[in-house]
């Protein structure tokens, strides 16, 4: 089952993959007509829109024409069909025997005959919601008071995809035809649905890709705090570990990034960046008696990135031992990862081992395919999301697993974990933790990538932040 968000990053993925969408709507429409033909139907009503639901809906009107009597009705102008996919079977559809009809307003439903064998509804598709507007309204009306045998592509149209169960006013259809995947309404619905495979291959669920990264996005009457206050808790034996996970955090979009380190490498830290806000804790490295204000300063944050730097002394495992149980949202990463059985049950984690740090904990295979049951199992029996990092990186939730393949030798480099565990607690303050943890690495290989094509191997971590803007971006 698939969110119509996650279906559009899908798509996305496949077209990544050399799939392209003039052969996932030829699919998609192939199904949408297979279905339409059962019991031979002597005529058909297509119905529309200007959108890829209505381009699919145009490819099942050229392939059902040739055996039956077919009327398209494209709800709008042809100049107004919004891809070029869909206008070029628009096109296809002109040198055909079909009678096709531009609809401008909903008074030329008047001449539309929906007393048909079969209507085909294709005007609204999976990315639409909210209240019917015209001609769409009076055609859905029309569509109801219809006998004709309804299908759907995708969803009825009216039906929010994402919902629990329809509502308002929506195609009652006989049949609904769902690409790739089911949708979270299908569930709800009164009528038979049927799975079409429209050649969207396994890999684009399977691997994070290009089309994972349209998850973001900003509105546009933002304001400051809206995208994230992140906490890094870290530091001590090591200085530079977690000012660059607070930097990675703002280079992700975080709109804020604070550093609770001990005191004695606190002005080190702030040194770094005027951007950082930076709170010291007495003495050389994180202990118990640090706990209540740590905690205090977290309860302020969105998420709290915890272990860049910390070490491994006995006292500060203690202190985040302590600590862990407070957190609602956190990455763990580094050393703290030792305790990571100290978090709260309802607690929403990331947590960021390579095979080392995992394997003080499971035992851990070489291959990525192998590692897959164990990050699951990890996952499950910890309640958190585990990202694997490794030549080809393995995230899952203990239910979904996905596979990140970017990143490359250069990335050996030391501070290139704490950038990812910034990156992700910077995504984790404004979507799912299993998407943010998805997302964040794939950004962080992407951005190795980047750096390595320009400048060739000896990279440093300072070059990675740099380079996250750019590797979050949709092109």
């Amino acid at each position: 089952m698939l969110t119509s968000e996650r279906m559009a990053a899908v798509d996305r993925n496949a077209m990544a993959l050399g799939v392209s969408p003039e052969q996932l709507m030829e699919n998609a429409g192939a199904s949408l007509a297979r279905e339409a033909a059962e019991e031979d139907p002597k005529d058909v009503l297509v119905l529309a829109g200007t959108g890829n639901n209505g381009g699919d809906a145009l490819v099942a009107a050229r392939f059902l024409e040739s055996n039956t009597e077919v009327t398209v009705v494209l709800l709008g102008r042809a100049s107004q069909i919004r891809t070029d996919e869909s206008r070029a079977n628009w096109r296809s559809l002109e040198d055909t025997e079909a009678n096709l009809v531009e609809l401008h307003d909903s008074t030329a439903l008047n001449d539309v005959e929906f007393d048909v064998d079969v209507i085909v509804d294709g005007m609204l598709g999976v990315g639409v919601s909210g209240e019917l507007r015209e001609p769409v309204a009076s055609a859905v009306e029309g569509v109801n008071s219809s006998d004709a045998r309804v299908v759907s592509a995708d969803v009825p149209t009216g039906v929010d995809p994402d919902a629990s169960e329809p509502s308002g006013e929506y195609v009652v259809s006989d049949t609904v035809v769902s690409f790739h995947d089911v949708k979270p309404v299908h569930e709800s619905l009164d009528c038979r649905v049927v799975t079409a495979d429209i050649g969207i291959p396994d890999a684009a669920e399977e691997f994070v890709g290009m089309g994972d990264l349209s998850l973001l996005s900003r509105d546009e009457d933002s304001h400051k705090g809206d995208h994230g206050r992140v906490l890094v808790v870290g530091g001590g034996p090591y200085t530079g570990a977690p000012a660059l996970s607070a930097l990675a955090a703002l280079r992700a979009g975080a709109d804020l990034a604070e550093v609770a380190v001990p005191d004695e490498v606190a002005e080190t830290v702030a040194s770094y960046s005027p951007d950082l806000i930076t709170h010291s804790l007495e003495g050389r490295r994180l202990k118990p008696r640090h706990v209540e204000k740590v905690a205090e300063l977290a309860e302020e944050a969105d998420v709290t990135v915890v272990g860049p730097g910390l070490g491994a002394a006995d006292e500060t495992l203690r202190a985040v031992r302590e600590l862990l149980p407070h957190l609602d949202r956190a990455v763990i990463d580094a050393d703290a990862l030792r305790e990571i059985d100290a978090v709260s049950d309802d607690a929403e984690v990331i947590a960021t081992p390579h095979a080392g740090e995992l394997a003080r904990h499971v035992e851990v295979p070489d291959g990525w395919r192998e590692r897959r049951g164990v990050v699951e199992e990890f996952s499950d029996s910890y309640g958190v999301v585990t990202l694997l990092k490794g030549r080809y990186d393995v995230i899952s939730d203990g239910e979904t697993t996905r596979v990140s393949r970017t990143g490359n030798p250069g990335m050996t480099v030391g501070g290139t974990g704490d950038v990812l565990a910034g990156v992700c607690g910077s995504l984790a303050a404004r979507l799912d933790v299993f998407d943010a943890a998805c997302i964040g690495v794939f950004a962080n290989g992407r951005a190795g990538d980047a750096v390595v094509e320009e400048r060739s191997y000896g990279m440093t971590a300072t070059d990675l932040v740099d380079a996250i803007p750019d590797a979050l971006k949709t092109k």
